[in-house]
């Protein structure tokens, strides 16, 4: 009868250091972090910066394009004609 104790024992001490690691890491999420997610939430500030005008976006790509030499001289008018348009 001794013996059967002798098997439970050792599975509550795991059991306790487990729940002991959980305890201790739980503690570490921040404030702003749901429950069921372990990364931290954005916050709203990062939206509130102003974004290039698209047209401006396509300009400077077309403008890098065309100093890389990947588009020659009149196409890079004419797509600027259009971008502008």
């Amino acid at each position: 009868m001794g013996f059967g104790l002798m098997g439970i024992v050792p599975l509550a001490v795991v059991g306790l250091i487990v729940w002991l690691i959980v305890e201790a890491t739980r503690g570490n999420r921040r404030p702003d972090t749901p429950a069921y997610m372990n990364y931290p939430v954005q916050p709203p500030a990062a939206f509130s910066q102003p974004a290039t005008p698209p047209a401006a976006g396509a300009l400077a790509l077309l403008d890098d394009r065309y100093a890389r030499g990947e588009i020659d001289r009149d196409e890079y008018l004419e797509r600027r004609r259009d971008l502008q348009s």
